[in-house]
């Protein structure tokens, strides 16, 4: 199926690594131009170089998401590098401190930051260069643990956030031709990530979590994550607008807690 992304201008927001590059990376492949946000340096030009080494027409800026003016510029200047935009990825995101009784108010605040409010301050300055491409599409990457609750308390009423913010904004920008929609992804696993390091520590428990919480008996990987997000941003699903699309295996429960005494 042709998505109809071939000219595309896309950002992603947390794209130098993780589910945010595997997203890039499949906007590329389906004939997008990207920009990737990110922090580090050196691994946003390893991203950068990644994918136009695959082809990709690709530029990478540099932003703390939780400083406003910061990621503000890196919006605008994502529209400068690409000539436009079209589609935004709000996809970084993390948390901070433990759970409730072992974190601060600046863990939260810190928390809902990187998550909520790095999306909002993202999507409101796309909207004008959306308006100025006759439209556009936005996906806010969520999780699990957003609409099937677990610990951690701060990440999960952050992500809970992030969806009912794609609701809202949907309801809000529709009438300026922007579409917004979350994804959550379930526990992913990839080389490197954190399945993987706890895979290693304990292999055990890892296929206890496998098995009983997945019923194909295996966790999602990125491509799964990232062919569905290319889907949700594209004209292909002009109609799904304020949605939430799991992309979790049917996944049971968002975290393997209890598979430690």
């Amino acid at each position: 199926m042709d998505l109809g992304l071939t000219g595309a201008r896309a950002l992603v927001t947390g794209g130098s690594a993780g589910i945010g590059l595997a997203i890039a990376r499949a906007l590329a492949g389906e004939g997008a131009a990207v920009a990737v946000c990110g922090r580090d340096e050196r691994r946003l030009a390893d991203a950068v170089a990644g994918l136009r080494a695959g082809g990709a027409t690709a530029h990478g800026l540099t932003a703390d998401v939780t400083d406003p003016a910061a990621l503000g510029a890196a919006v605008d200047g994502a529209a400068a590098a690409l000539g436009g935009l079209d589609l935004l990825v709000a996809n970084a995101g993390g948390s901070s401190g433990g759970d409730l009784l072992d974190s601060t108010p600046a863990d939260w605040d810190r928390t809902f930051a990187v998550n909520v409010l790095h999306t909002a301050h993202a999507v409101r300055t796309a909207v004008p260069h959306f308006e100025r491409a006759g439209g556009g599409s936005v996906l806010i990457i969520a999780s699990i643990t957003g609409w099937k609750p677990g610990p951690k308390s701060s990440y999960a009423a952050a992500k809970a956030a992030e969806i009912h913010l794609a609701a809202a904004l949907a309801q809000e920008l529709g009438g300026r031709g922007v579409r917004v929609n979350a994804l959550s992804p379930g526990s992913v696993l990839f080389e490197g990530g954190g399945w993987d390091a706890f895979r290693t520590a304990h292999p055990e428990r890892f296929a206890a979590f496998a098995r009983e919480d997945f019923p194909a008996g295996r966790l999602v990987t990125l491509d799964e994550v990232a062919a569905a997000a290319c889907f949700v941003l594209s004209p292909r699903a002009s109609g799904v607008n304020g949605a939430n699309i799991p992309v979790d295996g049917a996944q049971d429960h968002p975290s393997a807690r209890r598979f430690f005494p």
